[in-house]
């Protein structure tokens, strides 16, 4: 990943490019391999680099041959070299993933989007017609904000992060996913149409389980796309020990084959998946690097270890204090971009650990977000009343992810210029996993623990030609929200902590600028006033924030995000 910014039809544009450079360079920790900027007409496009495919030849913005396109990307396409094929005849200038959105995006104009398997966010700017083209990829994964000034009102801003328009903008948007914006029209307009996505259409299929393992076999082995070091988060929890399991046969496989497939010109470097999803990458190693952290015998910690020894990786075991935690929190919030308590507590240890891993050699790693989403996987979720409304549920999390887990992932390792990437999310495995009939999904206290259906799909006990994915017992662990895996006493501390530094008297007396926001305990009370101070209390920025809350209106749910918080929560030893 790396980051963007760009002004569109930016009044002087000439004398503004010393802003837009120093706009750019609040984001250079997502892109710290390199920096680029291209001015056309009134445009200027800025680029932060952060090398994972292309090393060489991957410098952006990216010009095409004739002159007249310019794109800024932050992501990585899946499917380039399959893009590549279909344009034989256009005359590539690099090796990077993203350079073929160019000549996609002159043969399908603002239906380019659909044809991209990836994450992403761009910016792609048409100098003969002065015109500006923005997308995001369809959940939401990467991060991308659109800015608009009543000084400038033709102008259009966008950024990965929303420090950079928070100067200029009274208006800003946090872009939706799915969506692509067309300055022709000046609208945003959804392009991302599976068929899941109407939440009142209720599937009837039931769950295939080859096919859901199949299927995130494959996510995680388009993944493994890189020309770096990379590596697994591995809390020790179901989704990302599943994640690092397959990961690890998949280094393995590739490790043990040839990296020339055949139709590959062995003198270049590309990296990527074949028709077929064979893995080809120069930045494979034979054996993976596993990433844990949590406070001092935290169960994540524990549990990592067992998966690590059982899949064969490569364990780096981290730990960190609650004053280390504490002391960070500032940082988390500038980073994070959000005052919401739930994403605020689970970055700060992903934060944390990113710097280690960073500091480790490691540039890119797999990350196991979505899995609760798609599969109704919080607890909150056992209370659910009925299959239709369990559902309804899971469909309105994964649209919504973007302002949550997405962004957690996507920022907290960022910040370090550390890419993290996420199977789960993979359109493919969407479009099945959302697609099966939510009886089989359904919590059922006693019979079916959450998630019943993911764990089923990789439990090998009646195939004894298969080697175990998991432990039984990390295959059948219950459910803990990464805040709470981390140490019980991780939460406990941040609630004691805002118990003290704010007063019942100012708990009781908000600020005015707080408009319709209502803080419910101290400790989010506590998180928006330091987002106060970072954001300048811009009222433009705080609308891009959306706030986790379980689903209260069903019996016997809390508004706390903490899993330990609902009733079916069985605690670990801590």
């Amino acid at each position: 990943m790396c980051g963007i910014f760009a002004a569109f039809r930016q009044p002087n544009v000439e004398e503004f490019k010393s802003k837009a450079l120093q706009y750019s360079k609040l984001i250079r920790h997502r892109g710290p391999d390199w920096s680029g900027n291209v001015v056309q007409n009134s445009t200027i496009l800025c680029h932060e680099r952060l090398a994972i495919v292309g090393l060489d030849s991957g410098a952006q913005p990216i010009v095409s041959p004739d002159g007249n396109y310019t794109l800024a990307v932050n992501g990585e396409i899946y499917n380039h070299i399959q893009l590549r094929e279909q344009f034989t005849d256009y005359k590539f200038k690099s090796l990077s993933d993203c350079e073929p959105i160019i000549p996609l995006f002159e043969k399908y104009d603002i239906d380019a989007p659909k044809k991209l398997d990836g994450m992403f966010a761009w910016v792609l700017y048409d100098k003969k017609k002065d015109r500006i083209v923005a997308a995001r990829d369809p959940i939401g994964i990467t991060t991308l904000y659109m800015g608009k000034s009543s000084k400038n009102p033709k102008t259009r801003y966008f950024a990965s992060e929303l420090k950079c328009l928070i100067e200029e903008c009274d208006e800003i948007t946090a872009f939706p996913p799915g969506h692509v914006y067309d300055s022709d029209t000046d609208k945003i307009t959804r392009y991302f149409e599976p068929t899941w996505w109407d939440q009142d259409k209720i599937p009837e299929k039931h769950v295939d389980y080859k096919e859901v393992r199949e299927t995130l076999e494959l996510a995680v082995r388009k993944r493994l796309m890189a020309e770096v070091p990379y590596g697994v988060l591995l809390s020790g929890g179901l989704d990302s020990s599943l994640i690092a399991s397959i990961a690890a046969r998949e280094t393995r496989k590739a490790a043990q084959a040839s990296y020339n497939p055949e139709g590959i010109d062995a003198n270049k470097e590309l990296s990527g998946v074949d028709d077929k999803g064979s893995l080809h990458s120069t930045g494979v190693f034979n054996q993976l690097h596993s990433f844990a952290i949590g406070l001092p015998g935290a169960p994540d910690l524990i549990a990592a270890e067992k998966v690590a020894h059982f899949i064969g990786t490569i364990h780096h075991s981290h730990t960190f204090t609650l004053e280390e935690g504490l002391d960070a929190l500032d940082d988390v919030i500038y980073h994070l971009e959000t005052f919401d308590v739930t994403t605020i507590r689970a970055s700060t240890p992903m934060y944390l650990l990113s710097r280690k891993i960073k500091a480790q050699g490691v540039k890119m790693v797999l990350s196991g977000e979505g899995s609760d989403e798609i599969f109704g996987g919080y607890l909150y979720f056992a209370s659910a009343p009925d299959a239709k409304e369990f559902h309804q549920e899971c469909v309105m999390r994964v649209k919504n992810l973007h302002y949550a887990d997405c962004l957690r992932a996507n920022k907290s390792t960022m910040a370090w210029g550390l890419e993290a990437r996420v199977p789960f999310l993979d359109k493919q495995f969407l479009e099945v996993c959302m697609n099966i009939n939510p009886e089989d999904k359904l919590i059922v206290p006693g019979k079916k623990i959450e998630k019943y259906i993911l764990r089923k799909a990789f439990d090998t006990t009646d195939e004894p030609d298969v080697k175990p994915y998991l432990p039984e017992e990390i295959l059948w662990r219950q459910k803990e929200q990464f805040s709470d895996g981390v140490g019980y006493s991780w939460i406990d501390g941040l609630k004691d902590t805002a118990e003290r530094v704010i007063s019942d008297e100012e708990f009781a007396n908000p600020p005015a600028h707080w408009g319709s926001f209502k803080a419910s305990t101290k400790e989010a009370y506590w998180y928006r006033l330091k987002w106060d101070k970072m954001f300048n209390k811009s009222d433009a920025a705080a609308s891009t924030v959306s706030l986790w809350i379980p689903k209260t209106q069903w019996e016997g749910v809390t508004a706390d995000p903490s899993g330990r918080a609902q009733k079916t929560h069985v605690a670990s030893i801590v």
